[in-house]
């Protein structure tokens, strides 16, 4: 047998260019910091090292040369910082980890890893490229921004594998598995928009608080900045872009969640949700014109939405709201899902939007059932939101939002109409 024996020799090189590439590429940023121990030709060569240790690996059948490469790369670079007292702000261990992953990339590569390979060196470099912005990102956080993000993984690692996966209840309709999955699924968006607005929104101005504030909680967003309107008079056209924006973005969200839960809706519901969005944002920019842009926005404190008990009130509303609407769909037909849907409508949308989608994949409805109740229940919700804007806010607040409410719930019963 023949150790030596090659795979093509093209295949060959053109996997040596790849390694090459990747090693370039984290050298190049290793090469920016100060006096580096490691710089572009060392990744370069560590990258190729791995790889050429992979096709000694493969042609000897021996695994064990890839773990003593490894090693071996990690003692070089251990003793070339211990050689020299390092600066006070780089003790070396982002690049001997920097290194020794190059490694491991050059490996993968040879073993035919090197899609994957490239894009985990692309992710790498990123990581290391943005230092100085990720220790900024990570002071900003707070206490409660940690445990926001800990309670979500809590959520979603201990409880949710644990739950059974089969239906209980009327109709079988209560799968705890897949009802907590879309507990998850909204605290993971509203989460990502909670911290976001912690960390950027008062900066920003009013598109991005209105952006974050939809992905939040469009009723919260509306609640609060009704108030600082009714508190503060100058505050009316921010809060009005704000409220405005945030119950627009809904539309995203909605959107968003169906292509999770129930792809096969989007393509009938997105032109819709779209058009909505479309005669929303004409009115609003007719309306509120550019007077808000860039300026800065007070940010309020909501409520970390991936607390337990938070996840456990909207898994219990849903929960309910599933059974009632398989219940009224079996009993009363269309009627009876249309008219839960817009009862259900008065608060958030997202467990009326999930029970439907449920429906729907369960075959239970048809796709233009599913489209009709999600826009009636999305045309309500932006009636309620106006309400409280004129009961909380004011005449005035309730006057800016208006015309960019209504082009919204026109755009839906229109695009309902068109695209259904």
């Amino acid at each position: 047998m023949n150790f030596l024996e090659l795979p093509d020799e093209m295949q060959a090189a053109l996997r040596f260019l790849v390694s090459l590439g990747v090693g370039l590429l984290l050298g190049l940023e290793r090469e920016r910091r100060p006096a580096p121990k490691a710089g572009l030709r060392t990744f370069a060569l560590v990258a190729l090292f791995g790889t050429a240790t992979g096709l000694l690996a493969e042609a000897l059948d021996s695994p064990w040369v890839i773990a003593v490469g490894l090693a071996a790369v990690g003692v070089m670079i251990v003793v070339a910082y211990a050689s020299v007292k390092p600066p006070e702000d780089d003790p070396g261990t982002t690049t001997v980890i920097a290194l020794m992953f190059c490694y491991s990339l050059g490996v993968m590569i040879w073993l035919g890893y090197d899609t994957l390979a490239v894009a985990l060196g692309i992710a790498a470099t990123i990581l290391l490229y943005f230092r100085t912005e990720l220790h900024g990102f990570t002071a900003r956080l707070s206490p409660q921004d940690l445990t926001s993000m800990l309670q979500f993984a809590v959520l979603t690692f201990i409880i949710l594998p644990f739950l059974p996966d089969r239906g209980f209840g009327p109709y079988q309709a209560l799968n705890p598995y897949n009802v907590w999955l879309m507990v998850v699924l909204v605290s993971g968006v509203s989460l990502a928009g909670y911290l976001s607005l912690r960390l950027l929104g008062q900066r920003r101005g009013v598109l991005l608080s209105g952006f974050l504030g939809g992905l939040v909680s469009s009723t919260a967003t509306t609640l609060v900045y009704s108030r600082q309107a009714r508190r503060d008079a100058s505050y009316a056209q921010l809060s009005a872009g704000v409220i405005v924006l945030a119950s627009i973005v809904v539309l995203v969200r909605v959107a968003f969640i169906t292509g999770v839960v129930a792809l096969d809706t989007l393509p009938r519901l997105a032109p819709i949700l779209l058009f909505g969005a479309a005669l929303g944002v004409a009115a609003a920019w007719f309306t509120l014109g550019r007077k808000s842009e860039g300026a800065d926005v007070f940010v309020p404190e909501f409520s970390n939405p991936s607390r337990l008990t938070a996840a456990l009130g909207f898994g219990a509303i849903y929960a309910v709201v599933l059974v009632v609407s398989a219940w009224l769909s079996d009993r009363m037909g269309s009627v009876g899902l249309y008219g839960f849907a817009l009862v259900s409508g008065l608060g958030d949308v997202d467990a009326i939007v999930l029970s439907i989608l449920k429906l729907s994949t369960a075959e239970r409805i048809t796709g233009v059932q599913t489209v009709t109740a999600i826009v009636l229940a999305l045309t309500v919700n932006l009636a309620f939101k106006l309400a409280l804007a004129l009961w909380l806010g004011g005449l005035k607040l309730a006057r800016r939002c208006a015309l960019a409410f209504v082009a919204t719930g026109a755009g839906l019963a229109l695009g309902l109409f068109v695209f259904r």
